[in-house]
């Protein structure tokens, strides 16, 4: 398949549980293999969308995004990963290049937050979330200050053996190693942002919000309502058909290589009720563009089409407002 990108010939089979070992599996069942797990986090359920017309969002997605490659809005050297889950159907609805490990840039960050509160449970009581350090965590992840993150997990690294920017990655890996399972973290995001060794995959992302949604973190209330504070996201604002008022949980993630963003939007029915999914989009380029707004200005455009995709479908689906 070389010189073919994935995307255009990844295959509807493709599609899996962000259940680490697949199956079914009951409220119950789940609360007692999580504590049988030592804390391991097993996240999600399986299962295949319904057909829109007759064909799966994942078929819509793959066939969009062919598109995009043909219209030159994704480039033949630009890889890309999709996943979709949606909680109210407990369905996995799109999964491309899921497995697939990427650059991270700052989606990491809510990473590094929940690094450190792992290690504030660790500590004895020797480290604690401060004032100070939550006005330093709605830097790292609302305004995405690349100072703020390193000093954050210069903390982690502090109370972790000193072992520098690989100790965000043990400990996440120590409590949630079902979760994080394609992620590497081996430096901190210099000033200039040119941080492109740093890699997670979209379905650590999934697995991630899965866990955050479902409060099966130490502190996932605040890591959502950080990752809640308005910023400047590719899948809910500019996107055509989207509602100005849904909430999205989010971090984007941008260099001269990547374009990316993951998060939760959090929809409403006819009726009021929630009807939240996860969306994560990722387009990896094989080397740094010499025209950096005008590419991140287009792949973000790029990942708006397919988000307003899928709320399409999730609208037909759910009978959003």
């Amino acid at each position: 398949m070389q010189g073919i990108p994935q995307d255009l010939w990844v295959r509807s089979s493709h599609l899996s549980s962000d259940h680490p070992a697949g199956g079914d599996i009951d409220r119950r069942s789940f609360i007692g293999l999580s504590a049988l797990a030592g804390g391991a986090l097993l996240c999600g359920l399986p299962g295949a969308a319904d057909a829109a017309r007759g064909r799966t969002l994942q078929a819509q997605v793959v066939g969009h995004v062919k598109r995009l490659r043909a219209q030159g809005k994704i480039r033949w050297d630009e890889k890309t990963s999709w996943s979709v889950y949606d909680f109210t159907g407990r369905k996995k609805l799109v999964s491309i290049n899921e497995e697939e490990p990427r650059q991270a840039a700052s989606m990491l960050k809510p990473f590094v937050a929940q690094a450190f509160f792992y290690t504030m449970g660790d500590s004895g009581g020797r480290l604690r979330y401060t004032s100070g350090i939550r006005d330093t965590m709605e830097g790292m992840i609302r305004k995405s200050s690349n100072t703020a993150t390193t000093e954050i997990m210069q903390l982690v690294s502090r109370y972790n053996g000193n072992t520098g920017p690989r100790a965000t990655e043990q400990v996440l890996k120590r409590h949630a190693p079902q979760v994080f399972r394609q992620t590497s973290i081996v430096e901190y995001i210099p000033a200039n942002g040119r941080t492109y060794r740093n890699q997670a995959s979209a379905r650590d992302y999934s697995r991630f919000l899965y866990a955050q949604w479902h409060r099966q973190m130490p502190y996932s209330a605040e890591v959502l309502d950080l990752m809640a504070l308005p910023n400047h996201d590719r899948i809910t604002r500019g996107v055509s058909n989207m509602p100005s008022d849904v909430r999205v949980y989010d971090k984007t993630g941008s260099t001269a290589m990547l374009c990316g963003n993951m998060g939760i939007i959090e929809c409403r029915d006819t009726r009021g009720r929630p009807r939240p999914y996860t969306f994560i989009g990722i387009i990896e380029k094989a080397d740094r563009t010499n025209y950096y707004g005008r590419w991140i200005t287009n792949r973000s455009n790029a990942m708006r089409e397919v988000s307003n995709l899928v709320y399409n479908y999730m609208q037909g689906q759910h009978r959003l407002v």
